[in-house]
């Protein structure tokens, strides 16, 4: 096996190893491995991604399941308008971005750069939410819930996903936790099926008949990720995710930065 190759896997069952830790944040840093680590091309690593997180977040909503840590009726609340959304994100905006989306005699903005981009800004939000914890107001769960609220923000999640291949479970969970009024146990379980299938759907967009994809990478670095989820899991009983969430969102934090600096300015 080559070196890279060996690396990106490592790297690939730390990400789920997190996901098990902390429920979220992991699967953001799927991108940056599959288009730094393994060198693929950004447009396709965000369609890998949809997959690996897909299937991770499946089998981690499995085991949330198991615990009775999933609230069903807001997965079909939340899902309905975040599949459609992420599913005509990658079937229909992604694609008709143009190559060049702006130019000068100096500089040239190319539609990988932008995906790029656009991926890192969320990362920076993503580790905003990690560093600066929730202050959660309890309430009654299921009590005076605002459906159009809930409706919009299922689109914006599935278009945010969609165009930059993340989970967004960073997004779901406090949709979960303040419109949705669910503790904040089962929002992590929910959130996970949510994942799932919004991601999943979102990678059905994405398969045509012009599109080659490396099922070998994509497979292998999925069953890493799910080695890592089960890992996970088994440490979170023996180390302080709160302290670790902490930790990891200023590792997030600082791979967005690189990011923006690495496209937009070192080259």
């Amino acid at each position: 096996m080559e070196l890279k190759l060996f690396v990106g896997y490592l790297f690939a069952t730390i990400v789920g190893i997190t996901l098990g830790l902390i429920g979220s944040g992991g699967s953001i840093l799927s991108v940056p491995i599959l288009v730094y680590v393994l060198g693929v091309e950004p447009i396709i690593a965000t369609a890998y991604s949809l997959f690996i997180v897909g299937t991770t977040a499946l089998f981690g909503g499995i085991q949330k399941a198991q615990q009775k840590l999933v609230d069903y009726k807001k997965v079909v609340l939340f899902g309905i308008p975040t599949l459609l959304s992420v599913f005509v994100t990658r079937r229909i905006i992604v694609p008709r971005i143009p190559e060049v989306i702006f130019s000068t005699s100096s500089f040239i903005l190319h539609k990988s750069v932008f995906i790029m981009v656009v991926f890192a800004i969320v990362m920076i939000f993503a580790s905003v939410r990690m560093i600066k914890p929730f202050q959660i107001v309890i309430g009654e769960e299921n009590q005076n819930l605002n459906y159009r609220k809930i409706f919009f923000q299922g689109i914006l999640i599935g278009l945010i996903a969609g165009f930059v291949g993340a989970g967004g479970g960073f997004l779901i969970i406090p949709a979960l936790l303040f419109l949705a009024k669910t503790p904040m146990k089962k929002a992590v379980g929910t959130s996970l099926f949510i994942v799932a299938a919004q991601s999943l759907i979102g990678f059905l967009g994405d398969l045509r008949s012009d599109q080659i994809l490396d099922w070998n990478l994509l497979l292998t670095f999925t069953l890493c990720s799910i080695i890592g989820v089960f890992i996970g899991s088994f440490l979170s009983k023996k180390i302080d995710g709160d302290k670790l969430k902490t930790g990891f969102g200023w590792f997030v934090l600082a791979m967005g930065v690189y990011i923006i600096l690495k496209e937009l300015f070192i080259k």
